[in-house]
């Protein structure tokens, strides 16, 4: 079930990509959601690991 505090991301992709993309998701057990979410996670814990935490604002809703 959808959780309906969470955010919705639209973007577009190429061919290409999409087909190589779902190929490593289904590799690694997982849907192509699930993978980018992973990719978007091992992204930012780099990113704060090299250039510090992210503060949350106070309220996220507005992002």
């Amino acid at each position: 079930m959808r959780n309906k505090n969470n955010k919705h991301l639209g973007i577009e992709i190429d061919p290409a990509l999409h087909y190589k993309l779902h190929y490593i998701s289904k590799y690694y057990g997982r849907s192509a959601n699930g993978e980018i979410l992973y990719l978007i996670r091992q992204a930012i814990k780099a990113f704060e690991q090299s250039e510090g935490e992210i503060e949350l604002p106070v309220s996220t809703e507005e992002q």
